[in-house]
């Protein structure tokens, strides 16, 4: 109900101007989120912490840059939760060997669709599409990237921190095969076209990966304990360095006359706020470690407060920029 309500805030406005077709930009936002928070319930015990994950690729800077495409394309990534559910859960406690030639389902889905859609006649997306390395600045600065790229690769400001923390976790877990998925993900996304397949679709499974990641950074953040007071600092420290990156950026593009530069500079100056945000967040935390209080209820609330408001500003902007 939750995304479901979400999705409607975001499009609701646009409604009487859009096709029968455009609305299944709504289901594709709806399906993505609750595939990504069903599929992320295998790693992450926190109901909290899964929502924002299926939150954060749902409802995430790529899934909705995908409307500048076909409807179909989006339809496309919010599936691929959905084709690994049997490799998660259908080989958790016999035939395990089985989960690597499970997992590549989305890989071949992917490919069949878009070999489909070539003798039907419907590209969902460009094969001249491509992502360049340029791209990969969406990470740091997703609002920025948002008019200046056909697809932003992101999970929002203070989920990327998040981010970081659940694939470090991850690497300590020797999750090596959701990884290995990543990795594999990853480069076909910056290769050149195979199949007929545009090489952008790929993204959809990196980034899912990286908001399951999302949520398995959160429930660390949330679970966090007298040993991990480093981990937290230096987390705390990298959002400040990002505040500074982006408020030297946002200083050079305020010194620029014509009108996108000082349109940059806004976008920059709000990541910065973002930024800030999350570092005020985490920095509680750490000082919360630090002097050994769980008070569970008041980290949640902090965490949900500052990830929600980061998600929801940012989820409202995209959209706005892409629909007008």
């Amino acid at each position: 109900m939750i995304y479901a309500a979400f999705a409607v805030y975001l499009y609701y406005p646009y409604f009487g101007v859009f096709k029968r077709l455009d609305y299944l930009l709504l289901v594709n936002v709806w399906l993505g989120a609750v595939g990504c928070f069903i599929l992320s319930r295998r790693w992450v015990s926190c109901f909290y912490s899964s929502l924002f994950a299926g939150a954060v690729y749902g409802f995430g800077p790529f899934m909705l840059s995908l409307a500048r495409f076909h409807p179909t394309a989006g339809l496309i990534a919010a599936v691929v939760p959905w084709l690994f559910f049997p490799a998660t859960f259908g080989t958790r406690v016999k035939r395990q060997w089985l989960s690597w030639p499970l997992s590549a389902i989305p890989f071949l889905a992917i490919a069949v669709f878009f070999q489909i859609g070539v003798m039907v006649r419907l590209f969902a997306i460009p094969i001249q599409a491509e992502c360049d390395i340029i791209d990969l600045a969406g990470l740091m600065a997703p609002l920025v990237m948002a008019g200046r790229s056909q697809v932003v690769i992101s999970f929002y400001h203070i989920p990327l921190a998040a981010f970081m923390i659940g694939l470090a976790m991850m690497l300590a877990a020797r999750r090596y095969g959701v990884i290995a998925i990543f990795c594999v993900g990853a480069v076909l996304a910056f290769c050149s076209p195979i199949f007929s397949v545009s090489p952008v679709i790929w993204l959809a499974i990196p980034i899912l990966c990286g908001a399951v990641a999302v949520g398995i950074g959160l429930q660390g953040l949330l679970a966090a304990g007298w040993r991990d007071k480093g981990q937290v600092l230096v987390i705390t420290l990298i959002m400040v360095a990002l505040a500074a990156m982006t408020g030297t950026a946002s200083a050079k593009y305020a010194n620029t006359a014509p009108l996108p530069g000082v349109e940059a500079a806004k976008l920059f100056a709000q990541s910065v706020g973002m930024y800030l945000l999350g570092a005020i967040a985490v920095g509680i935390f750490y000082f919360l470690v630090r002097a050994k209080l769980r008070v569970h209820w008041v980290r949640l609330f902090i965490l949900c407060l500052a990830v929600g408001v980061d998600i929801f500003l940012g989820a409202t902007f995209i959209v706005d920029k892409i629909i007008l």
